[in-house]
């Protein structure tokens, strides 16, 4: 092929590569977070794995996963039958937030308070912190500080006042810059 032919392909079928973590795999299986290996368990894999190389590594990581989860009574069953129990996820993301929110909260003297589903948070966003769960955002507040999912649209806000409901599904509806609420004098 020449290069012309390379370049109209790579235009029409363009290689889209996506970060899963940024945890080496092997520590995946034992992280008290939820992880792209639970996905993974969940679902089956949607490609096959080979048992060479990195796919030697996430099939060893899925089966000591699978093994971390039964004895920690989040799952049940093995092969075919395993599964994750009810609320598993949410377990392990709270344990996750708790974790990192206290270590948080020695480095910058705050509390950690976790954000609670229809909660209005606001305040800084001060910077994005990675998680195992994914990327979240760290909003300080004058007396403590919480963490929420991550979004593209805080790139460009790190540093700026902002305010959000918490949906259900984990999402902020996120407002950029100081809203003028509050007691009005009549």
């Amino acid at each position: 092929m020449g290069t012309g032919k390379w370049a109209a392909r790579s235009a029409a079928q363009p290689v889209i590569i996506s970060v899963l973590s940024r945890t080496p795999v092997v520590e995946l299986a034992m992280k008290n977070a939820p992880t792209w290996l639970d996905s993974e368990l969940i679902e089956g894999s949607r490609s096959p794995v080979r048992d060479v190389g990195f796919g030697r590594e996430v099939r060893a990581a899925l089966a000591a996963r699978r093994q971390w989860l039964v004895e920690r009574q989040l799952a049940d069953g093995d092969g075919p039958a395993f599964r994750l129990r009810r609320g598993a996820l949410e377990s392990l993301r709270l344990r996750e937030l708790e974790s990192v929110g206290e270590r948080l909260g020695r480095e910058l003297g705050k509390a950690f308070e976790p954000a609670r589903m229809g909660e209005r948070v606001e305040d800084v966003i001060a910077r994005r912190v990675d998680l195992g769960s994914g990327p979240h955002a760290l909003v300080e507040r004058s007396r403590d500080f919480t963490l929420v999912p991550w979004c593209d649209a805080l790139d460009r806000n790190i540093g700026k006042a902002a305010s959000g409901i918490m949906r259900a599904d984990g999402i902020l509806s996120w407002r950029f810059g100081r809203s003028r609420s509050g007691p009005t004098i009549a």
